[in-house]
């Protein structure tokens, strides 16, 4: 199994843990890795900056509903062969909360939902991401290239 470091986000500590793990308590939030071939979908979040759509899991969705429609308001993207990818275990001090990523293939891009959350969206290589991604970090990268990886070997199943 490929092991992922440890990263930061602000004061929380990050640990990545791929698919076939499931989190043992419910995910506070999803994230969605958008990909269009090989070029991933990215919104420019008011006060993050550039990245992918995720958001909280309401209290009456899963997190595979969170992140669709996440997806339609912060990026304007349809999505199609979501594909669970592993999750975040994020803690800080004493609290621990788990988030559930995806990754997925663009259908369609519609008009962004949340014109006031997101004020655009860029479609970019996995090399152009760290000069423009919000808090870039070697376990960033890693789960990039883990979630197109994922959805390359479903590809060609």
């Amino acid at each position: 199994m490929k092991k992922f470091p440890s990263g930061q986000y602000g004061r929380q500590r990050l640990q990545f843990f791929p698919a076939p793990y499931r989190a043992p308590l419910r995910s506070f939030a999803g994230l969605v890795f958008p990909w269009d071939g090989d070029r991933v979908l990215v919104c420019d979040i008011a006060g993050r900056g550039w990245c992918i759509p995720s958001g909280r899991v309401e209290p009456d969705e899963t997190s595979l509903q969170a992140v669709k429609r996440e997806a339609i308001e912060e990026a304007g993207a349809v999505l199609t062969d979501l594909q669970y990818i592993g999750c975040y275990h994020i803690s800080e001090r004493r609290e621990v909360r788990w988030a559930d990523c995806y990754a997925a293939r663009v259908e369609r891009l519609v008009e962004i939902g949340m014109k006031n959350e997101s004020h655009g969206r860029q479609l970019c290589t996995l090399d152009e991401l760290p000069a423009i991604y919000h808090q870039w970090s070697p376990l960033t990268k890693m789960v990039f290239e883990h979630s197109l990886e994922v959805l390359e070997r479903k590809r060609r199943c």
